[in-house]
């Protein structure tokens, strides 16, 4: 039998994630999974048992047509495309003065529908896609870091979550969240906050627990911060499999756990920080990673922006190859994975950590859908004459369509979107105030 993996709501409907289907070709498949599930029925195949138009079924790690055939040691991923087709969108812009709200046609221009936490560093915001819940990591300049949840980002009463917060007795306080991620349980969160701390929610982000077993490594008297503060700013689930799970340090490396963060482990082999002295290069610890995701579809597969680098590990995190040939620099934060496609990534290069602008004064996403292999420019709509910009680690997101919708910001408050994969862009929003992040609100977990 084919394992066919769903997500919510289908999950929630079919009772499970993973589910056992005999079929010989895909469109087989979703109607025995029909009948086997009757909840499900009308909500992946029309009234005509067609395939819905913003339904995306992949075989394994190739996207399929409803005549595709299916073994039986196929993997069959039922993945909703963003929804409504060329309709509305919406993006959750962070910047150092509040949150935007932007709503617009998909690829178009798009409005402010509503700014809150103003005068205030929104961090990160998010739409956990599984409740629907809105998620803020807010920064005040005197009285610190909160999070603050809503089920309506255009009301102003968003609840603040109790936590995250180190326990009392610590000798160490939050200083900001970097991150707030799904995880693979219903209900549960991950936070990633400098100093360089992990905290898990088990209420749906109300409230927040730290990772002790993190906390308490023994090498953390000898964690050294990169130049934006020990910050854990990566988070990567196992799809389907909770107890494993990759993080993200700059600057400690990379942490990986097999059992749902009880213990930890480095992955970190094959990095190269050019920034220490050749002989400690091999035993350091002082590893900068910038940014880092996992596949959704494959994921053993993971991309990384490191400082001085771009890599990718085809073995879960273990180990890690440097793909950066055929990039302007190997610098830089920005990075968004595919979620369809596992050997397609983008990445936004940086001049360098002393310069920390687009390079040649031009604005070009860079494009790989061969695992790094090779590297090509998107900068059809982009500025290409005089253009210095900054984009921060978490300014550059996707919608989970297909195409793939991508969107990132800049310090300088443009906000510039495609519709087709990068293919072309253009200005979605001029004038924001310095943006800090970015994400769609369609996109999957």
């Amino acid at each position: 039998m084919a394992i066919v993996t769903l997500r919510p709501p289908l999950r929630d409907l079919a009772g499970g994630r993973e589910i056992e289907i005999d079929g010989a070709t895909v469109a087989e498949l979703l109607q025995a999974l029909e009948r086997s599930h009757p909840r499900l029925a009308g909500w992946v195949l029309d009234d005509q048992g067609k395939i819905r138009q913003h339904i995306a079924v992949f075989v394994n790690e190739e996207r399929a047509t409803p005549d595709a055939p299916v073994a039986g040691s196929d993997r069959v991923h039922v993945l909703p495309s963003i929804s409504g087709g060329a309709q509305d969108a919406e993006v959750l812009v962070g910047t150092r003065k509040g949150l935007f709200v932007l709503r617009g046609e998909r690829g178009g221009p798009m409005d402010v529908a509503a700014r809150r936490f103003g005068g205030q560093t929104v961090e990160y915001a998010v739409r956990d896609p599984r409740s629907g819940r809105y998620f803020a990591s807010v920064t005040h300049g005197q009285y610190g870091p909160r999070v603050y949840f809503t089920d309506d980002p255009l009301t102003e009463e968003w609840e603040q979550s109790d936590g995250p917060r180190l326990p009392d007795g610590e000798d160490a306080t939050v200083e900001r969240v970097w991150i707030v991620h799904p995880g693979e349980e219903d209900g549960v969160l991950w936070a990633g906050v400098a100093p360089a701390a992990l905290f898990r929610s088990e209420d749906g982000g109300r409230t927040w627990t730290l990772n002790r077993a993190l906390w308490d490594q023994p090498s953390r008297k000898d964690w050294q911060p990169g130049a934006g503060g020990l910050a854990l700013h990566s988070i990567c689930p196992w799809p389907g499999d909770p107890d494993r799970l990759a993080i993200g340090i700059s600057a400690v490396g990379v942490w990986l756990s097999d059992d749902g963060g009880r213990s930890w482990r480095h992955g970190n082999k094959g990095l190269v920080p050019r920034y220490v002295p050749d002989e400690v290069r091999e035993t350091t610890i002082d590893l900068c990673v910038h940014n880092m995701y996992r596949s959704p579809v494959a994921p053993e597969r993971l991309f990384m922006q490191f400082h001085g680098g771009v890599y990718r590990s085809d073995d879960c995190g273990e180990t890690w190859l440097d793909i950066a040939e055929g990039l302007p620099s190997d610098f830089g934060f920005p990075l968004v994975q595919d979620p369809h496609r596992p050997d397609h990534a983008f990445v936004i290069p940086l001049v360098a950590d002393v310069d920390r602008v687009t390079p040649e004064g031009k604005v070009r996403v860079y494009e790989t859908t061969d695992a790094g292999a090779t590297w090509a420019a998107r900068s059809e709509g982009l500025p290409q004459e005089q253009a210095y910009l900054t984009v921060l680690r978490q300014a550059f997101g996707h919608d989970g369509g297909d195409p793939l919708g991508l969107y990132f910001g800049a310090t300088s408050g443009e906000v510039f979107g495609s519709a087709d994969g990068g293919r072309t862009w253009r200005t979605v929003s001029p004038h924001l105030a310095p943006v800090t992040s970015v994400r769609a609100s369609s996109a999957p977990a």
